[in-house]
């Protein structure tokens, strides 16, 4: 029944652009919503005004349905963040963020993604995993509330049509 509703999201109206100071209220909203350690705004504001981040917004008929944040350096990709607002969860949100952030970087001729998440957040791994993702390693403690973090990467030129 999810692939139902996967489809169902995916024939509504949605864009996708980069994030803007004037969109962080809103992202603000979703990130504190969905983590128990939620980035401040200034944490969000340092990565806009970082060359090497991007923010990214998934709108749905012009309402903010998730955002993905991550680093394009060298011939690397770093994700630090994805939420999906909770009234779009479950609907693939997140799943066409990631793959619009993978084109990006693939565009860019970006060899390698990697990125942490907490190892009870089973969804986002099977996401990941769906990606290509492996497990790398497991960093003990890795966040603050003392849970720890599943390191996981993709060679993106295996991914490359």
């Amino acid at each position: 029944m999810l692939l139902g509703v996967v489809i169902d999201f995916l024939q509504t109206d949605f864009s996708i652009r980069s994030c803007a100071s004037t969109d962080l209220p809103a992202l603000l909203e979703i990130e504190t919503g969905s983590y128990p350690r939620p980035w401040s705004e200034l944490q969000f504001q340092q990565e806009l005004d970082a060359t090497y981040s991007r923010i990214d917004l998934l709108l749905s008929d012009g309402e903010l349905a998730g955002y993905i944040c991550y680093w394009l350096a060298a011939d690397e990709m770093h994700i630090l963040n994805v939420a999906t607002a909770p009234a779009f969860r479950r609907r693939g949100v997140a799943r066409r963020l990631l793959e619009h952030a993978l084109e990006q970087a693939k565009e860019l001729n970006v060899e390698r993604a990697c990125l942490e998440v907490r190892t009870g957040n089973a969804g986002a791994i099977a996401l990941y995993r769906d990606f290509g993702f492996c497990d790398d390693c497991v960093r003990r403690g890795y966040y603050t509330d003392g849970e720890d973090a599943l390191l996981m990467s993709c060679a993106l030129d295996s991914r490359r049509e």
